[in-house]
């Protein structure tokens, strides 16, 4: 299913040109138009799920086996040092277009790309807390 207000709906769809990298019957791969680093592409899903949440296990397993192979396909080619795969859900969490989208960003030394966080604490008291919630 589609969502035709979507943008990646119609990029992934082909209604929208796009700098396509790689294509199946279910993912698109394309250049992101406001890279991070050379070469920052996203995977899109033809299929509209706006976030991780909504994604069935076939598709989530499809689309990170993609990220496996466009990951080494990029680094080979682009040559380049790194590599992040990103995915955010949530506008507290970075997603600012609510289809569901992998990014792949190569990573080259000395990019300045900023992705990270500083290193929190968990206390005893924190773990045990999480630990009950998820058992």
């Amino acid at each position: 299913m589609r969502d035709s207000s979507c943008i990646f709906c119609k990029i992934a769809g082909g209604e929208i040109p796009s700098a396509t990298i790689y294509e199946d019957e279910k993912f698109r791969v394309i250049l992101d138009l406001g890279p991070a680093s050379k070469g920052h592409a996203l995977i899109l899903p033809k299929e509209h799920f706006a976030n991780i949440y909504e994604l069935d296990e076939e598709t989530a397993a499809a689309a990170f086996v993609l990220a496996k192979k466009m990951a080494g396909k990029m680094t080979e080619a682009l040559g380049c040092d790194g590599f992040n795969i990103v995915q955010n859900n949530g506008t507290v969490a970075g997603q600012t277009v609510f289809h569901f989208h992998i990014h792949l960003i190569p990573r080259y030394e000395g990019d300045g790309v900023a992705l990270g966080w500083k290193p929190g604490e968990l206390t005893e008291e924190q773990k045990e807390d999480i630990l009950a919630r998820l058992q």
